[in-house]
Formats: structure tokens, sequence, C-alpha cells
């Protein structure tokens, strides 16, 4: 039996790509995609590179849920629907930062349902919500019901700088600069986002102030003074490009052993002994570093695509561990490399 899934919040980025993967995936029935903007209008109107692949039309509203009598016996089982609420085992959240937060308020949740949220709302992990990064809560994935979903910046920079920060050999400041492609600021188009703006263009914007600097210091159990943070908007459409580099006693040798080891049950992120650029994992779910010693300086690069591991890929990462499948199930993706 497949795992039933719904999507709330349809009609973005985060939420095409997580269809794109879903339709594909071997173990999920896609049981509705919730938006309020788009309802009622076929989903290929909004993801046209779908075209082909679903016949799924937006609602805006939420299946009934059955009343207490109706309920399965079963109840606890996830593969038994409807014993998560709205007849699906697992729920999306794809909506904006703060909406995911006035949904749970606004509904009953069955204890049975499992979340996996790609907003912001928590990230901090309260009301019972296991940060989503599974190369370093993989066990709490597993055992949890409800994951809040990493940010894409943080996601490549934590990648970059766990290694030290959990062998206690992140001691000094860190300069990172990371240059993310216009879908990092969602479908909505903006001043910073139209096309004629942001083409053979570059811009910094949140010097040491960008949202996702909190959550890097909570995972890296560092000051926030301590992370030099540069964001940058690229003139590109996706992806993540970020540097980092930092004083450190450690030799290369050293320092590529310390992360092969660390990573060496990671899924998804692997270390390059050569230079590493973009296009290796732009619509893949992969993370790659590669790293160089200057002196006393280590440097990282860190590449990831923002809207797959650092969004949409990871949620289906996350969706994988919780329902106890092969971690890379639906995410055999390649890159173009040209």
């Amino acid at each position: 039996m497949k795992i039933r899934v719904g999507i709330i919040g349809g009609a973005g980025y985060t939420a095409g790509e997580l269809l794109r993967l879903l339709i594909h995936h071997p173990d999920v029935e896609i049981a509705f995609v919730h938006s309020t903007s788009s309802a009622g209008k076929p989903v290929i109107d909004i993801h046209e590179g779908l075209i082909g692949e679903t016949d799924l039309v937006f609602t805006d509203q939420l299946p009934p849920i059955p009343l207490k009598g109706e309920l399965s016996s079963n109840d606890d089982v996830a593969s038994t629907p409807p014993s998560g609420g709205w007849g699906v085992d697992a729920l999306f959240l794809c909506s904006a930062h703060g909406d995911s937060k006035k949904f749970m308020e606004s509904n009953q949740i069955s204890k049975s349902l499992k979340i996996i949220d790609l907003a912001m709302d928590y990230r901090d992990e309260s009301d019972g919500f296991v940060y989503g990064l599974p190369e370093l809560n993989k066990k709490r994935i597993v055992s949890s019901g409800k994951i809040a979903n990493p940010g894409c910046f943080a996601t490549a920079i934590q990648l970059a700088l766990l290694p030290l920060a959990k062998n206690n050999l992140l001691k000094n400041e860190v300069h990172v600069h990371a240059i993310t492609g216009s879908t990092g600021a969602g479908v909505k188009p903006g001043a910073t986002s139209h096309f004629s703006w942001r083409d053979n263009n570059l811009s910094v914007y949140k010097v040491f102030e960008h949202q996702h600097l909190k959550e890097i210091c909570e995972t890296l159990d560092c000051d926030i003074s301590q992370i030099n943070f540069i964001p940058v908007r690229g003139n590109f459409s996706r992806g993540i490009f970020a540097t980092a580099y930092t004083e450190s006693n450690l030799t290369i040798g050293e320092a590529v052993a310390l992360y092969n080891d660390f990573y060496r049950d990671a899924a998804f992120t692997f270390i390059s002994d050569k230079n590493i650029d973009l296009k290796q994992v732009v619509n893949t779910n992969k993370c790659l570093l590669h790293l160089e010693k200057y002196g006393n300086k280590l440097f990282i690069i860190s590449i990831i695509d923002n809207l797959l591991k650092g969004a949409s890929g990871q949620a289906v990462q996350n969706f994988n561990l919780l329902f106890g499948l092969d971690e890379r199930a639906g995410l055999q993706l390649k890159a173009s490399g040209f």
C-alpha cells in the first residue's frame, strides 16, 4: 500500500519541485494539493513542467476528517488511511513563513499524521518538531513525527562547518560568502527578482543579519557574532555556492580525513578532492564539499541546489526516513554537468 500525502501551499517553487519528486516516488500517492490562490486549476497550469505527468487539480478545501467513531481501529498504523487525518499519512507544509504555525494552530492534527514543514516556523524545534538535517539528526528524524526542514543557506553553511563544530574545532570567527539563485526569493516577483534587474547583476543583502543565522548557530552551538555571513543575490535561477574560511591548526590531510569520516554514512553529502562548480549539484539532492588550506586558514566550498537539498529534496529525504524507506527513494537525480 502506498503512503498517501497531501501538500499545503502547492503553487510555489518548492511545492512544484516537491510534486516533481513525489509524482514519481515509488512509495507515494498524492491525495491532494491545497492552494487558495490556484483552487480549481489543474496543477499543470502553474507547474507547466509537469505536463503529461499528472492530472491533479488544486483545491482550497481539505478532505473531511472522519468522525471519531469512523476512525480505523488501526489509527496508529501510518499506512492505514485515514489514520493521519484528511485521508493522508503525511502532510507537507509549503506555505509562506508564518503560515505553517497558523495552519497547525487552526486545525486539529492527528498524532499519527506525519508533518514536514518547509517554512521556518518550527526550526527552533518548538511544539515537538525535530530539525530535519539528516547529516546531523538522522536518528531523531526516524523516531519523530514532525520535521522542520532546514533553510537553504543554512543547509549549505551547516554542512560546510558541522565536522569542525561537532569535533570542538570551530574556535575562531568564520567568514562566509554565499550566492543564491533567484528562486530562493520565492515565486512572487519582486524588485530584486525581476529578470531585467537580476540578469547580469550581483548584490548583497541582509549582511550579518540573515534570518538563517539563528538556526545555523543553534546547530553549530556558536554565537551569532562568530559567523560573518554575507548573502549574495546571483544572476542564475537555482543553486547556492557558499565559501567559508576560518583559522585552523589542522593540516589539509587531517581536515579531509575529518570530513570524510563525519559524512561517511551520509546519503547525499560528498567530499571532492577537486575544485567544484555549481552545475555539479543543480537538479540533484547532493551537497558537494571541497577543502583547501592556505597558511593557517581552512577554506571550504559547499554547493547545493537551493530547491532540492535546500528545500524539497531534503523534505523527501526526511519523508523517507520518517517512513523507514530507503533514504534515496525518489531522489536518484542527475546533474546535467553543462
